[in-house]
């Protein structure tokens, strides 16, 4: 195992990674931190850590700033600043997309193309994001510009294209807002698809600029193997994925054995992506909802509708009381809850056991982003009556898309 990389030379500055450590230290932090808020629901299995824990990024995004000097820089934003630390090449980012950040730097003096300034509102280029398929070795840049005006924008692609022939699809995102987002509404597909594909346990999904998609693929497949294994499918299972994204855990889930899948998120463009994927992946047992989630589970429990499974993957921020109260009332069987922050977790957890008969099967931490303080853990929640009697679930909002 590779357990401790060159040490970085802007690790101080950056503040992307905050663990300075050998990477078994990191794991024994990480488990030590899971038992600490955890142990009065039972006992966490040891970390699932990573054989070569650097370059797993598959998603990388970059600042551009040019300097008093004149000199463009691009990199990240140091912690807690909108200072631009100047960065060629990070331990855990794609080694491809740096090379092509650096590329698109290095080409901007010869188009003429400008740095956007946050305070003036003014300048060209704002960020630069580069998603990679690991699997499919497919390749999206996304050039987010101040203004929709580009300028010799058929010789730009023609050039980094020669330059890096692994690109398979370029993008312009317009954002002219005074904002902390990246990505603004407006795109222009100026190559290829507008999108990549990748493949995660035996899946194929699409995955478009504003696409949530886990960033780490190798240890979301185990991940996700672990939340199959701890919902135990059988076969007839009606399964809610709430928090879906575009439908990553939902097909996995139809396609490894589940009856039904419905798929409920927020974000319209996750959905259609979701949609599109399922037809990919030529799958005829899963629907998808655009909606809130706890709305969602709400008004289902309000029809006393009953999935047998619920895969649950909230945000940092964990689940609201409405969907705990929502997911209580429903009364599944089994609720796979995946976690990004095992503080959330325990207060969930908390409100969960002690306000219904659910209790805590088995916990499993994983390391999904090693050399940071995150941590991803996924847990098992089983109903404790014997008496549950399973309901078919199909949601009668007519605003669910097939």
């Amino acid at each position: 195992m590779n357990t401790k990389p060159q040490r970085c030379p802007v690790y101080k500055k950056c503040g992307g990674c905050q663990l300075d450590t050998d990477y078994p230290s990191q794991l024994a932090f990480k488990q030590n931190r899971v038992e600490k808020l955890l142990h009065s629901f039972g006992k966490a299995a040891p970390i699932i850590g990573m054989d070569k824990p650097c370059h797993y990024r598959n998603k990388v995004q970059a600042a551009f700033y040019t300097n008093r000097s004149g000199k463009i820089i691009s990199g990240v934003y140091q912690s807690g600043t909108h200072h631009v630390v100047g960065i060629d090449s990070c331990m855990i980012e794609d080694e491809t997309a740096d090379r092509i950040i650096v590329g698109v730097r290095k080409l901007m003096p010869s188009f003429k193309m400008t740095t956007y300034n946050e305070d003036t509102g003014k300048g060209f280029l704002r960020h630069i994001l580069v998603r990679r398929g690991f699997a499919t070795n497919e390749v999206m840049l996304v050039l987010v510009t101040g203004t929709p005006v580009f300028p010799s924008k058929n010789n730009f692609v023609k050039a980094i294209r020669a330059k890096f022939p692994e690109i398979t699809t370029i993008v312009q995102n317009i954002n002219h807002y005074n904002t902390n987002l990246v990505l603004g509404d407006r795109q222009n597909v100026l190559y290829g698809k507008g999108y990549i594909e990748d493949i995660l346990c035996g899946c194929r999904f699409r995955i478009s600029p504003k696409s949530f998609y886990q960033i780490n693929p190798v240890q979301t497949e185990v991940l996700y193997n672990k939340a199959m294994e701890f919902a135990g499918l059988k076969g007839d299972e009606t399964v809610l994925d709430a928090y879906c994204g575009i439908g990553t855990i939902g097909i996995v889930a139809a396609k490894r054995g589940a009856g039904r899948v419905v798929g409920v998120e927020l974000n319209g463009d996750a959905v259609k992506d979701a949609i599109i994927n399922a037809k990919t992946n030529k799958l005829q047992n899963i629907r998808f909802f655009k909606g809130d989630a706890g709305e969602f589970m709400e008004a289902a429990a309000e029809e006393d509708e009953r999935p047998d499974v619920v895969f649950m993957d909230p945000p940092r921020a964990g689940s609201s009381e409405q969907f705990l109260r929502s997911l209580i009332k429903m009364s599944p069987r089994t609720v796979v809850y995946i976690s990004c922050n095992p503080e959330t977790l325990a207060r969930d957890l908390r409100f969960l056991t002690k306000n219904s008969p659910y209790r805590v099967r088995k916990i499993q931490p994983v390391d999904m982003f090693p050399h940071t303080e995150h941590i991803e853990t996924v847990c098992c929640l089983y109903h404790q009556k014997k008496d549950f009697i399973s309901v078919p679930y199909e949601p009668k909002n007519d605003g669910y898309l097939k």
